[in-house]
């Protein structure tokens, strides 16, 4: 077919036919190639940035809910200190958690939820 014109050939040889079905071929490996990377590309995990000085953090994911996630931290200082967790949740928005005051050597926990339109959980962050 003429995509210009959107009339058909009427010659309909079999070397057309070989290399229309050889570009039917070429463009579906290219889809599939190029849905690859995008899926893998959305759910790769980059390191989690540094934790915040003074703080002594465990952070994770919910046990039974892989769209919670926390930050457990203690403060190991001489100053009182604030700190959340950050969740990058894929495609959802990302989200922040509870503020946390902790004085020189209190723990406490900052959880986070993400939508669940999303992908989950990407990447947790302790942020001052």
């Amino acid at each position: 077919m003429n995509l210009f014109t959107g009339t058909r050939s009427k010659r309909g040889t079999v070397a057309g036919k070989r290399s229309r079905s050889v570009l039917r071929a070429l463009a579906a490996t290219a889809t599939v190639a190029a849905l690859g990377v995008s899926v893998t590309s959305a759910t790769a995990t980059a390191a989690p940035a540094a934790i915040p000085p003074g703080l002594s953090c465990d952070t994770g994911k919910h046990a039974i809910d892989d769209y919670t996630g926390f930050a457990l931290c203690r403060n190991n200082g001489s100053q009182t200190q604030t700190f959340w967790v950050h969740l990058v949740c894929g495609w959802a928005p990302d989200v922040d958690g509870n503020h946390v005051t902790l004085r020189p050597g209190e723990s406490g926990q900052s959880t986070a939820h993400c939508g669940k339109i999303g992908t989950g959980i990407g990447e947790i962050h302790v942020r001052p």
